[in-house]
């Protein structure tokens, strides 16, 4: 595992010297950050950090703003057409509550994010959990459950505020 964390932080070191119009040198980093091509459609607006790199898989048309944070230990699964908002955290991982066992090792569950999902500026999706498709995740929430398709979620915890079905 720490092997990896140094890689991904020596290629998110060189991604994040690059700008917005750099794309295609960015999907060609993010893809040997990853270990898969990315689509051509995929567009990253750097800076972006992660731990590890090699549990993401990315759809076509993922657009993913500034300043976005993926811990992916325990495997980060987006889907197609998604778009994350500017200072998005993603975690999949994390500690036990306990004191005494807090350091002893690290907790992983994993993500996933359906196809047409938008999450805004400022969220946090925590591990366990799955975004259903076409749902929107407000800025600023904190998800801890699972979203169901077609609906708005916002607050800390992240809640059901109305369908948007068409």
């Amino acid at each position: 595992m720490t092997a990896n964390v140094k890689r991904a932080m020596a290629l998110t070191a060189s991604l994040n010297r690059l700008t917005y119009n750099d794309a295609d040198e960015v999907r060609a980093l993010f893809s040997d950050l990853i270990g898969k091509k990315v689509d051509d459609s995929f567009l990253l607006a750097p800076p972006f950090y992660t731990t590890g790199g090699s549990d993401i898989s990315i759809g076509r048309n993922v657009f993913i703003n500034q300043n976005c944070t993926f811990y992916d230990l325990g495997g980060l699964d987006i889907g197609d057409d998604v778009m994350i908002g500017p200072n998005v955290s993603i975690i999949t991982s994390g500690h036990p509550l306990a004191p005494s066992q807090r350091r002893a090792f690290v907790v992983a569950k994993p993500i996933v994010i359906e196809r047409n999902v938008w999450i805004a500026a400022g969220a946090t999706i925590i591990g366990g959990v799955t975004i259903g498709e076409n749902s929107v995740v407000a800025a600023a929430s904190v998800v801890t459950r699972d979203v169901a398709p077609n609906t708005l979620v916002g607050g800390n915890p992240a809640r059901p505020i109305r369908s948007i079905a068409e």
